[in-house]
């Protein structure tokens, strides 16, 4: 859904079905019904607040911001969702961090390879830039990963929904135990699937036949915090 601009005091709202929202209406048999909805503030740049004060910089965002087109692709909308938070004195929001086997030095990149690492165990952690603690609201409980359902799996468990796009979506519950800063951790570990030399050769970098490049979505479910990384695939080591 997007609001948008008008010329008219009239406020617009886009509206439309995700691909899989238009799947479920196509089955026609009334099981289809929207029960809930969530809203997100993908187009602000709060760097505005931080140049321009909080009153001044409000109003300039009101003002200046153009809307986003309503987005059909569920994987693309909403990437930045809003929350409720009781806490009025809550300036800083946690990020998440990323450690484990296979890392490149930007902590970006994790190298796989369909012969022999095909395995990785990674670590996402809570943290957050000048401050003591992480806000108990804010503390996930939930870790939500998408991933290419062709060429990856979280070892030991089952994705709970795949998509048309073959987007595996999985929801893990954090570690137990947490962080010096009260934050959450979550310990996974990435697998290779059987991939076949047709798959490399189709999916495979334009340049280069023997890497297969995919990429990984997390997603705190209390703190809405995101974290993408890439996964480079080999083919031969």
């Amino acid at each position: 859904m997007g609001v948008l601009d008008s010329t008219t005091n009239n406020v617009l709202v886009d509206v439309v079905l995700t691909d899989t929202g238009r799947q479920f209406l196509a089955r026609n048999d009334g099981s289809f019904d929207i029960v809930k909805f969530a809203v997100a503030d993908d187009e602000v740049n709060y760097n505005i607040i931080k140049q321009f004060g909080r009153t001044v910089g409000k109003e300039k965002i009101e003002k200046n911001t153009a809307v986003l087109e309503a987005q059909t692709n569920g994987n693309l909308a909403l990437k930045y969702r809003c929350m409720s938070i009781s806490n009025p004195n809550l300036i800083r929001l946690p990020i998440l961090s990323l450690t484990g086997e296979g890392l490149d030095s930007t902590s970006t990149v994790v190298s796989m390879s369909r012969v022999s690492n095909t395995t990785r165990r990674i670590q996402v952690t809570q943290t957050i830039q000048d401050e003591d603690s992480i806000d108990v609201e804010l503390r996930d409980q939930i870790f939500i990963l998408t991933l290419d359902n062709q060429f990856l799996e979280i070892a030991g468990q089952a994705p709970d929904d795949v998509d048309f796009q073959r987007r595996a979506t999985y929801m893990l519950t954090r570690d137990a135990g947490e962080t010096a800063l009260g934050g959450s951790q979550l310990t996974f570990t990435l697998q290779v699937k059987s991939i076949s030399d047709a798959q490399f050769t189709i999916f495979g970098q334009r340049g280069n036949k023997n890497l297969i490049r995919s990429f990984v979505k997390i997603s705190g479910a209390q703190s809405g915090a995101v974290k993408e990384f890439e996964i480079q695939i080999s083919k031969t080591s």
